[in-house]
């Protein structure tokens, strides 16, 4: 028997500034980013009248409540950020970590979290049961 799963994926972005500690380079600078962000949801039932996982405007206001905590700021003042390095790695993490929480009383679980300074690259944060 086959399990079913939907996967439902949403985006949205914030502006920070950080710089990376230890960095040879001029990342090691204070700068800034448009930061893309992409988080996937999984749930395996659909509503009994709409038939739908959860509606995307919840997904998307959980988000933004999460990203707006790192809007506009400098990145390497806010927590966790001001012992660890704001990277890209760092942040999907600690997105995915306030993140995950938020959208278990949604019945639906975190699958992944992607943090882009750049569309050509990202940094992709999952937790896997072993």
């Amino acid at each position: 028997m086959k399990k079913s799963i939907w996967r439902l994926t949403v985006r949205s972005e914030f502006c920070a500034s950080h710089a990376l500690r230890h960095y040879e380079g001029k990342c090691e600078s204070m700068h800034g980013h448009n930061f893309a962000v992409e988080m996937v949801a999984e749930g395996d039932r659909l509503t009994g009248d709409t038939e739908i996982v959860l509606d995307f405007k919840v997904l998307k206001r959980e988000l933004n409540a999460v990203l707006d905590t790192l809007d506009h700021k400098n990145l390497n003042d806010v927590t966790p950020f001001d012992t660890i390095n704001p990277s890209s790695e760092n942040l999907s993490r600690h997105i995915w970590q306030q993140l995950a929480p938020r959208l278990a009383p949604h019945g639906v679980r975190l699958h992944a979290v992607t943090v882009s300074e750049k569309a050509a690259q990202s940094a992709t944060y999952m937790e896997i049961d072993e």
